[in-house]
């Protein structure tokens, strides 16, 4: 997900989303465990989107 995306979110949808995301990243790294990811790169991104989404619910409280 990219950042002008995430700008254009409302503050409920982040939250949403932030939630969605962990839950995703959480099941990739199971399945990780488990047994090999074809493409282990998706973690990476799932990771980097979380980090986005915090940033913005962060930047957001902070205004």
């Amino acid at each position: 997900m990219k950042q002008s995306v995430i700008i254009e979110l409302s503050n409920e949808d982040l939250l949403e989303r932030l939630e969605e995301e962990q839950k995703q990243l959480t099941k990739l790294k199971l399945n990780h465990a488990v047994s090999p990811l074809e493409n282990p790169n998706k973690i990476k991104d799932y990771r980097r989107t979380v980090a986005r989404l915090k940033t913005e619910i962060h930047k957001r409280q902070l205004v």
